[in-house]
């Protein structure tokens, strides 16, 4: 009990909720950072699906800095947080 009333236990989609939200500002970032040294038009001959617009590549980069950083929070929180406290206690 010392340990959830030290780490002030939060519920479950408050957490997910958090992290979403700070991986998609992270995301957006990355995506600005990214795309401001890499053109998307130089990534065409190095896909598999070259016929890509440039909103497009933004989109797809964006969506995909959005995955790694929500995935890696995710299991942070995950493996990080303790249970819910017992309803019985």
């Amino acid at each position: 009990m010392q340990l959830i009333a030290a780490t002030r236990w939060m519920p479950v989609p408050a957490r997910y909720g958090a992290v979403l939200w700070l991986s998609f500002l992270l995301a957006a970032g990355a995506t600005g950072f990214f795309f401001s040294i890499v053109d998307p038009d130089q990534l065409a001959p190095c896909l598999p699906f070259p016929m890509v617009s440039r909103l497009g590549a933004y989109t797809i980069g964006f969506l995909a800095f959005w995955l790694f950083a929500s995935l890696s929070g995710v299991l942070a929180v995950a493996f990080t947080y303790p249970p819910p406290p017992a309803a019985n206690e």
